[in-house]
């Protein structure tokens, strides 16, 4: 098992799987928040959780509802408490992401620079790699400086998706 792993049996306290326009997707929460949001087969995904599977809690059940309404393109904004597991500089980068608006991009410097860390672009773009709450956390819409769609954990193909999704919204 991984660290990740082992950090989110220890703090979470249920999960669910639904299944979405993009893929299978595994929601986990805390008694704080929502820990995690995860497309199967995506990088640093946590694998099977030992925490029990409860689709009809209150939160996960919110959030499953707010996934459908995005990949509608009735939902801009998720509303939902979060409480991801991460090192201090890992949820400064998480938060700024958050001020991304939907239908908008920046790149890994302009992110860099927005938390007073100009220096640490390559840092930040490993934050970003590690964000355990895709979607609802929008590292989807970071690129490149050229404008290129390098790197997400969910693929270069479901970037791509993700943006023209946000485009139309």
């Amino acid at each position: 098992m991984s660290h990740l792993t082992d950090m989110l049996n220890a703090a979470c306290t249920a999960q669910a799987i639904i299944d979405t326009p993009m893929g299978r997707v595994r929601l986990a929460r805390t008694a704080r928040g929502l820990a995690g949001l995860w497309f199967e087969g995506q990088k640093h995904h946590p694998g099977e959780l030992a925490v029990p599977l409860r689709p009809a809690d209150a939160l996960l059940h919110e959030a499953a509802s707010q996934l459908q309404r995005y990949f509608a393109g009735t939902l801009t904004r998720f509303d939902l408490p979060l409480d991801l597991q991460g090192t201090p500089f890992q949820r400064s980068v998480w938060q700024a992401l958050l001020r991304i608006p939907s239908g908008r991009t920046c790149s890994y410097g302009e992110l860099a620079r927005s938390i007073g860390a100009p220096a640490a672009v390559r840092a930040v773009g490993a934050a970003i790699g590690r964000n355990p709450a895709s979607l609802v956390v929008p590292c989807h819409r970071v690129l490149g400086a050229d404008g290129a769609l390098t790197g997400y954990a969910g693929g270069v193909d479901r970037k791509r998706a993700l943006l023209a999704l946000e485009a139309r919204a």
